[in-house]
């Protein structure tokens, strides 16, 4: 009876580890199950999957782990099981290299990794063998849905010329490294009918291309598009001693694309400090004691630039609103300003009035008009003070100072709906000699005005003890964060 028990424990133990090891075996063939799924994640990557926006880009530098969450993209859509969006049956999608080349060694070999073999119904060479499709070039490989249809992943390469890219109707369209625009806006319309997905992975080597200009500018203020970057310290899969070994290969300008992945001209912005992801913030309520004053750049035919600066106790300020608006009369922009006034619960002095800082010229008067342009605003209730200080080269040194994160943490935060002065940073460059180009600069001269009037806030007691203080500077970093 003993051996018999011994017998069957022994079996049962034996079935036990079989179990184990095919269990071993099936996680080892499924990479997919395993992505960002254990103590380690890769963030950024998480954030592009979660982002509900049709128009999606990584611009990453080498090794940062944007071509990953790209093919790992395709796949959920293709299987049907993507966990944070709709999900569809009989999806139809490309993905986009520079060559078949570059296909077959990338995009294509990221795609076979992410799929099981039990997943695949059946792969179209265009060349090489059906047996061995990792070794050739794939044309399109059929995938079983879960929901019990199948899926087309097609794989085309922009050295095709943009007429192979014609015809049909697409749930998605991957662009693995940067596209020629001819190619990009033909996918766009390729996903129109279905009301498909556009997203794209790519290190910015090409400078400051169309891609520049629609996505990270978003000239066309598209609320589709999304856009993060991405740099080998995001990647928590490559070791620290390899980012410094490449770190050490490249130059600074090199450095800016290949590990931070910015445009290639990024060298020649004024403040290549800006980062979207740091300094642009969510708007929360602004306690009046933070209200300081607003700076005004004015404009006819070019823009006004308005924004509404507040600074906290720590000294760090904040640009909570914006009017900008071209073509347009002071009775126009003196309306606006009440009205936004108004909406904040802005401060005014003792008679109602309104004050902020403004361009020296709008002091002055001309030939074609009596009075200024600070006279008019005067007499519709603004107080504007034209003593500010126009040195470029020290102001522009100054925004950096705010900019820089040396101090530990930045000093300047701006509320995202400030639109504008987003823009304007990520566009406003160097032109000859040590000035700025003249051109889209409204709201990137009125900051340096009010940041060279050198904000002093009014230091009040925190109440009750440290403990106290130290919750109320906590409650003002979270503010910061968004949170």
């Amino acid at each position: 009876m003993k051996t018999f028990i011994l017998s069957n424990m022994s079996e049962i133990l034996y079935k036990i580890l079989e179990i184990e090891a095919e269990q071993r075996r099936r996680r080892e063939e499924d990479a997919l199950s395993r992505y960002n799924t254990g103590e380690t994640r890769h963030e950024k990557q998480l954030a592009f999957h979660r982002c509900p926006k049709r128009n999606r880009w990584v611009f990453g530098g080498n090794r940062s782990g944007k071509t990953e969450c790209g093919a790992v993209e395709a796949v959920w859509m293709a299987r049907g099981n993507h966990p944070y969006r709709p999900n569809r049956k009989d999806v139809f999608g490309w993905v986009v290299s520079p060559t078949s080349q570059v296909q077959r060694d990338v995009a294509q070999r990221k795609v076979l990794h992410y799929l099981r073999e039990e997943d695949i119904e059946d792969v179209i060479m265009s060349s090489g063998r059906k047996d061995n499709p990792a070794a050739g070039v794939i044309d399109q490989i059929y995938v079983k849905n879960v929901f019990g249809g199948t899926s087309i992943i097609g794989f085309k390469s922009c050295d095709q010329g943009r007429e192979r890219f014609q015809g049909s109707s697409l749930d998605f369209v991957w662009f693995d490294e940067e596209p020629p625009r001819d190619i990009y806006e033909e996918c766009v319309m390729r996903v129109a009918d279905r009301k498909g997905d556009i997203f794209g992975t790519m290190t910015p080597l090409k400078g400051l291309t169309f891609v520049y200009e629609e996505i990270y500018l978003n000239a066309r203020r598209d609320p589709e598009v999304w856009y993060e970057f991405m740099e080998w310290g995001d990647n928590p899969f490559l070791p620290a001693e390899e980012a410094e070994r490449l770190s050490a290969s490249f130059d600074e300008a090199t450095l800016q694309t290949r590990r931070y992945g910015r445009f290639g001209a990024r060298e020649g912005l004024v403040y290549p400090e800006f980062d979207e992801t740091l300094h642009v913030i969510e708007p929360f309520p602004v306690p009046v004691s933070w209200q300081d004053t607003i700076s005004i750049d004015p404009g006819l035919k070019n823009p006004l630039s308005a924004h509404w600066y507040a600074v906290d106790f720590d000294g760090n300020v904040y640009v909570v609103a914006e009017h900008y608006r071209a073509g347009e009369d002071v009775d126009f922009h003196a309306a606006a300003i009440r009205a936004m006034c108004d909406r904040l619960g802005w401060k005014r002095d003792a008679q109602g009035r309104i004050t902020a800082l403004i361009d020296p010229a709008a002091g002055q008067r001309t030939l074609a008009s009596r009075r200024s342009v600070s006279e008019l605003f005067y007499e519709r209730g603004i107080l504007t003070n034209p003593n500010v200080n126009k040195d470029v080269f020290a102001g522009v040194a100054q925004v950096k100072s705010y900019l820089s994160r040396k101090n530990p943490a930045p000093n300047l935060y701006i509320f995202s709906d400030c639109v504008n002065m987003i823009r304007e940073f990520k566009s406003y460059f160097w032109g000859s000699g040590d000035s700025p180009r003249k051109a889209d600069d409204h709201a990137m001269d009125e900051l340096r005005y009010y940041l060279m009037s050198m904000p002093r806030p009014t230091r009040v007691e925190l109440p009750g003890n440290e403990l106290q203080r130290d919750k109320e500077r906590r409650i003002r970093l979270l503010r910061r964060r968004g949170g």
